[in-house]
């Protein structure tokens, strides 16, 4: 089994910034893809931003310029800053990764996710 636990969620007014950390353990041999999705009220999910290694990264183009991913690979953790935030970046932020296990199959995990607001 592998656990995601995120951290750093909370409150920020607009023109702020918050640091998101997800933190993966358990039977990891490797991780392809670690990545953050949100999900606002009466919305679907969405991709965020997505990080394949090291250097190869995705964003959503409405984070595109304000939000970096980055990960450890040596921690098993991916981060997400996000500055210039904006009331539309309130949701519920979701850690995913993307796990070759010890049977060498590849699964997908969640986070159990964390809360951001954006408000004055």
């Amino acid at each position: 089994q592998v656990q995601l636990v995120e951290s750093g969620g909370g409150l920020a007014q607009p023109g702020g910034s918050l640091k998101l950390s997800c933190a993966a353990s358990g039977d990891i041999v490797s991780i392809n893809i670690m990545g953050w999705y949100r999900q606002a009220p009466g919305k679907q999910r969405e991709l965020v931003a997505n990080i394949i290694s090291t250097s190869r990264t995705n964003y959503a183009d409405s984070v595109k310029g304000r939000f970096t991913i980055s990960r450890d690979n040596a921690k098993n953790t991916v981060y997400l800053q996000m500055n210039s935030l904006n009331v539309e970046d309130t949701a519920v932020y979701y850690c995913n990764a993307e796990v070759v296990t010890s049977s060498l199959r590849t699964f997908r995990y969640w986070g159990q996710g964390t809360q951001v607001t954006v408000s004055s």
